[in-house]
């Protein structure tokens, strides 16, 4: 009961969130300086041509009804007519949303590969050669921004030594997984930072517990030891952290995708705002801020099945 009730809570507590994304949105884009007849219409602009223009997508109407209009499609699963594509921003979006998806996940498949052995060990040879490489590794890691590390990247491995491609995103499962390595490689590098100090610092504190000691006075061996109480405890401060930044990295693949050029909803977000096709943010907004929206709402039920106390607080 206790459990349906939390579930419950935090799905109410979405609605809100997701209601104040677009009237931040909605508003805070027709804010920006420019014209979008004038990207539409380029050298063929006149007055009068930008006037019909206007009116013809309903720009010329107060704000609040264009946000009333808006949000009736929404509601009705219409995202708008791109003004810069001329076809459903609906559309235009999900020809784009699968290269995201698959950097996104192969960036936290490498960062769980980076961050998981490398945190544990760490925490097991405190003080070690290993211990102090990784800690300076993470923090000068962390202190990189993700696209001055793409373009080392790129001069280093596509340009000089030519090992992985310098742009696009491929045309197979495999041709996926080539063009997008450095990519997801720049974007786990920054991500497993943070999970690296974070479960090295719970794995350090539940080496310390007494009831670690206690199973080892039983008799209970080391790794079995280690299996069931210390890494079992330490990953629950590291879902939330996991849960959060995951968040964050889903931003951060807007600047990823433009220094890569892989065509995804980042880059379209890019290239949208310079023409002001304003469905198009909006759509692309939305659907970055739903998954976000729901990253936190699993991490939140994820943490309440490994720690119960959360659902009480």
């Amino acid at each position: 009961m206790a459990r349906t009730s939390f579930v419950a809570r935090r799905i109410l507590q979405v609605i809100p969130v997701l209601f104040g994304i677009t009237v931040v949105t909605f508003f805070l884009l027709r804010l920006i300086p420019g014209d979008p007849a004038l990207a539409i219409l380029g050298e063929h602009y006149t007055k009068a041509s930008a006037t019909q223009l206007r009116h013809s997508l309903g720009l010329d109407r107060p704000l609040i009804v264009q946000y009333l209009m808006y949000m009736q499609h929404l509601f009705q699963g219409n995202l708008g007519e791109s003004i810069f594509f001329r076809e459903p921003a609906r559309t235009v979006i999900a020809e784009r949303l699968p290269a995201t998806l698959f950097l996104v996940f192969y960036s936290v498949m490498l960062a769980i590969l980076i961050s998981i052995p490398t945190g544990i060990i760490s925490a097991l040879r405190r003080g070690g050669v290993f211990d102090q490489t990784a800690r300076v590794t993470t923090l000068v890691g962390f202190a990189m921004p993700g696209f001055w590390l793409g373009i080392i990247f790129i001069i280093i491995f596509a340009v000089h030594l030519q090992i992985f491609p310098v742009n696009g995103y491929g045309t197979s499962f495999w041709g996926h997984i080539d063009h997008l390595f450095l990519p997801s490689l720049t974007i786990a590098i920054g991500f497993s930072t943070i999970l690296i100090r974070t479960l090295r610092s719970s794995t350090l504190s539940a080496l310390n517990a007494d009831y670690v000691d206690t199973a080892r006075i039983k008799g209970i061996s080391r790794f079995a030891v280690h299996r069931r109480h210390v890494f079992r405890n330490s990953v629950i401060a590291v879902v939330v952290v996991f849960g959060i930044n995951l968040a964050f990295l889903i931003g951060g693949t807007v600047i990823i995708e433009n220094v890569f050029s892989i065509p995804g909803v980042g880059s379209l977000l890019v290239d949208s705002v310079g023409t002001r096709d304003y469905p198009v943010v909006q759509g692309v907004t939305l659907v970055l801020a739903v998954f976000v929206v729901v990253i936190n709402l699993m991490t939140d039920l994820a943490h309440s099945a490994l720690d119960p106390r959360v659902m009480v607080e």
